[in-house]
């Protein structure tokens, strides 16, 4: 037991499903034989939601981590003391959105000091941690300003495929307008770093096309025959394993049966909609290019069944464990992405 790397596992929102999938997560005797898990957040809402299941769990609030017990029946969380009394499940609420961010910063914290070897994050939800005085976009953002990165991009990871992004929370109009050679040749260049420091001795890289059947020779777009192809071509010329743009109709599938190591997707949903599609609950987020690793759940808070024991635990349960099989690589990111580097 004392050799498992430890994960920090924040609830998320409390009034969301956050606290339902960690509490099954931590139960699982699997996870036991994974990784040291400790939860980040409130006990009053550990508690709740285990009366709420009608679980036999032992809630151990605790101060530092080295006061946790990792015994199996027992759920060690890191008090906060944000949440004082129920909360109404489902709605957003600002006391729910604050704990939602304490929970990220003590994490991050014990993550750059060393405690931990990785954090796991539940859903939070936007609307409740603006309401709380945040001005991030989401997790992601607060990550990169909590660990002074400016490099940070999420990665997905689905059935051996890693997923990237060269665009991220954008319009769809806007994300069409920054697909630039000099854009799309950084957005391969840390995918193809990504998958190096993740364990991929070398990576293919495929880069998705934009336009339908890859523009047809540009009769449907140009962005593969200006952007795209020449971003690809500078990448192989610099000695990297990329090819592109392949049609995105066909480049994840040939992701998936092992063509290639990692996809690079061009915009929020053309990545996304193929990962879950393919396997929602076995699609874990990863946040690349911080000097900490981080895995997340890629769902919401799903207010419309929390607090009703319906959560599906299966995306929270793989998020665990990729951070505990990544968790041998982290001491490679802050020599990766140092503060030099953002």
């Amino acid at each position: 037991m004392s050799d498992l790397p430890i994960l920090a596992v924040t609830l998320g929102d409390p009034v969301g499903i956050g606290p339902e999938i960690t509490l099954k997560t931590l139960m699982e005797p699997e996870a036991l034989q994974l990784a040291r898990g400790v939860a980040v957040g409130d006990a009053i809402v550990l508690e709740r939601v285990a009366r709420h299941l009608g679980l036999s769990v032992e809630i151990n609030p605790i101060a530092t981590v080295a006061d946790a017990r990792f015994t199996s029946g027992v759920i060690d969380v890191l008090n906060l003391g944000v949440v004082t009394e129920d909360l109404p499940w489902g709605e957003v609420n600002a006391t729910a959105g604050a704990a939602a961010v304490g929970a990220i910063e003590v994490a991050t914290r014990l993550a750059l000091d060393g405690e931990v070897d990785a954090v796991v994050t539940a859903p939070i939800n936007k609307e409740a941690i603006w309401a709380a005085g945040s001005r991030h976009l989401g997790h992601t953002e607060m990550l990169g300003e909590l660990t002074g990165s400016a490099r940070f991009n999420t990665m997905f990871w689905v059935s051996g495929l890693k997923i990237f992004f060269a665009t991220r929370h954008l319009s769809l109009r806007e994300a069409i307008a920054r697909i630039t050679r000099e854009n799309i040749e950084h957005a391969i260049r840390e995918a193809y770093t990504a998958l190096e420091v993740f364990g991929t001795e070398k990576p293919r890289l495929a880069v998705a096309a934009l336009n339908p059947h890859g523009g047809e020779g540009g009769k449907f777009g140009d962005e593969e025959i200006v952007a795209i192809a020449p971003a690809v071509a500078a990448a192989r010329a610099a000695g990297l394993d990329v090819v592109g743009p392949i049609p995105a109709d066909s480049v994840f599938h040939q992701g998936i049966q092992g063509r290639f190591d990692g996809v690079l997707s061009l915009y929020h949903d053309q990545g996304h909609i193929a990962a879950k599609t393919y396997d929602f609950d076995g699609t874990v987020s990863v946040t690349v290019g911080l000097p900490i690793l981080r895995t997340s759940v890629d769902h919401g808070t799903a207010f419309d069944i929390a607090g009703t024991g319906r959560a599906s635990h299966g995306t929270m349960k793989a998020a665990f464990k990729a951070a505990a099989t990544l968790a041998p690589y982290a001491r490679k990111l802050p020599a990766i992405y140092p503060p030099s580097a953002r």
